[in-house]
């Protein structure tokens, strides 16, 4: 209708104010380390333990021996605990590539119909083309899939695709995935690539670079190649004829749906060093070289693409892999929005040394916890001791969701580790001193309680209120949320108007922060004093924050006066 009046009459209009700005979308946590399969050095939101483990894996095997990587442990406390998402970048040493399948015609079994690459990079995605007795692959697994096409129709030119596990059989199918009336015709609206997804995506160090023109929808294969059937029928309806036969033959094809062509072994070198055996001969932690980890770390670094709280590298220490781990907590200091939590020393470590090695890192976005402790591993049921940054992750999804990034994830109420079962080591009073005086965070034992976190300093040396965790996270979550609100503001006219759309909705949500014991105080300005006409000129709009964070009750003094007979008490 029209949106102004040319001659007399009565205009109505409708101004829609109940627009709801929404809050950035963040990853509570995110992890880097080796996992069982999954996509390498490409970071991963996981929603859950079993989105988790279909995506990486849980157990492997190594001289007929079964292990789990630090990185599986953390997921599983993590969201035990109550974290919602989970930003897992698998790192890997070595070249790693994907199996692939070719799925033949019908009408030739020399030609190729399309292929298919699995998502999962290594040689565990392979599986071999023979079957056992029940119509099984004979190295097929939970962590490999299979592909079966259970249908053609030559008059639509569609077919269906079923992805199954690997180490399913022919009595007992396990599909995982099925894709219905799939086309060879990139004019088709089911065409196979847009249903399944052909993109592939690397890590260049900086960013992922992606090849393909369709986004990958399936969790296990992408469409490698087609052999396409461009605009498949004549105008009169009928299938053209040169198409006769190019559609996929119904079933697995003389490989039995079998992937092979994937390359890269799980761990580096002869040797692979798990849990308590990352001690201080260990060069590999986790059969993974410290170096690896590099490209991931830069990656997260883009803090546009990749939104986190907290990160950790589970196996990484700062006595033997400062570099890695520097590089960690320096991601986070440039990014201004995650705190790392970091290992300053391998197992078997003293107290002194534990101190000397916590010292090499000064910035509040880093918090260092000591010792390890010691879990069962949930696939196994094994007993082992893994470093406190595998556990840690969980204490603050407990400590969030109990209460609020602002409180401090520590102590009897909110820092229980979850899954921990005992510290490497009880420490006395005096050790626990000793450790908080470093800024090292003390995993403390009590009788009748399991290990608690207890304490909550910052690696930052200097003595202000960021040496806290809570103060971090607290202005790390304000930054985020207001910066936020900020971004809406980009490109708008540098007016009272805009200033004041920014106050209300700034003002409301600390007054919130405030009565959540956030905050004593706080103060918002964004008017003419901070936006003289030289700022405007400048094509800037300046807004000032002044916080007063909220102080933790860490250290309890109570005085018992002892008094004489008859003593008055008023």
């Amino acid at each position: 209708m029209a949106e102004t009046l040319l001659s007399p009459g009565v205009l109505t209009r409708e101004n829609d104010q109940s627009i709801i700005t929404q809050g950035p979308i963040t990853a509570g946590a995110a992890i880097i380390g080796p996992t069982v399969k999954g996509p390498v050095n490409v970071p991963t939101l996981c929603t859950s333990y079993s989105d988790f483990r279909s995506r990486f894996g849980t157990s492997f095997q190594s001289a007929s021996i079964q292990y789990e990587y630090l990185t599986s442990i953390s997921a599983y406390n993590y969201f035990q605990q109550g974290g919602d998402t989970l930003l897992v970048t698998r790192v890997v040493s070595g070249t790693f590539v994907p199996a692939s399948a070719s799925i033949k015609t019908n009408g030739d079994v020399n030609t190729e119909a399309f292929s298919l690459e699995t998502i999962v990079e290594g040689d565990m995605a392979n599986n071999s083309g023979s079957l056992g007795a029940s119509g099984s692959l004979i190295s097929g697994s939970s962590d490999n899939v299979r592909w079966e096409v259970a249908g053609i129709d030559s008059g639509s030119g569609t077919f269906n695709l079923l992805i199954r596990r690997g180490n399913d059989n022919q009595q007992q199918k396990v599909i995982l995935e099925t894709y219905r009336g799939l086309s060879l015709d990139p004019t088709s609206e089911n065409f196979i690539s847009a249903r399944i997804g052909d993109q592939k995506l690397t890590n260049q160090g900086g960013y992922i670079q992606v090849t393909g023109s369709y986004q990958n929808l399936s969790r296990y294969v992408r469409v490698k190649s087609v052999n396409t059937t461009y605009e498949y029928f004549n105008n009169d309806g009928s299938v053209k004829s040169e198409y006769t036969g190019t559609l996929p033959a119904i079933g697995s094809g003389s490989l039995e749906g079998a992937f092979s062509g994937g390359s890269g072994k799980l761990f580096y070198g002869g040797g692979l060093d798990m849990f308590e055996n990352i001690d201080d001969n260990v060069l590999y932690p986790q059969g993974i070289r410290p170096s690896d980890y590099t490209a991931s770390i830069a990656l997260l670094g883009n803090q546009d693409e990749y939104q986190f709280d907290i990160i950790t590298a589970p196996g990484l220490t700062l006595e033997k892999n400062g570099a890695e781990v520097g590089e960690l907590a320096n991601m986070c200091t440039s990014r201004g929005d995650a705190i790392a939590i970091v290992d300053p020393s391998v197992y078997a470590s003293s107290v002194g040394g534990t101190i000397q090695d916590g010292a090499v890192i000064d910035s509040s976005y880093a918090a260092a916890y000591w010792p390890w402790v010691q879990v069962r591993v949930p696939s196994t049921s094994r007993l082992h001791f893994v470093p406190a940054s595998t556990i840690m992750p969980g204490v603050y999804a407990f400590n969030d969701r109990t209460a609020a990034e602002w409180f401090a994830p520590a102590g009897f109420n909110r820092g229980g580790l979850g899954m921990a079962l005992q510290a490497e080591r009880k420490l006395s009073p005096t050790d626990r001193d000793n450790l908080y005086l470093a800024n090292i965070n003390p995993i403390a034992t009590f009788p009748g309680r399991g290990p608690v976190a207890y304490g909550q300093k910052t690696l930052q040396k200097n003595r202000t209120a960021l040496d806290r965790v809570n103060v971090r996270r607290l202005l790390i979550e304000l930054k985020r949320t207001i910066g936020s609100i900020a971004n809406n503001l980009v490109f708008e006219q540098n007016t009272a108007t805009t200033r004041n759309r920014f106050l209300a909705q700034v003002n409301p949500y600390m007054e919130n922060i405030q009565q959540r014991q956030g905050l004593y105080a706080y103060k918002v300005v964004m008017d003419d004093t901070n936006n003289t006409a030289d700022v405007i000129d400048r094509n800037e709009l300046v807004g000032q924050v002044y916080v007063q964070p909220t102080k933790t009750a860490e250290f309890i003094i109570l005085d018992f006066n002892i008094t004489p007979t008859g003593a008055s008490f008023e």
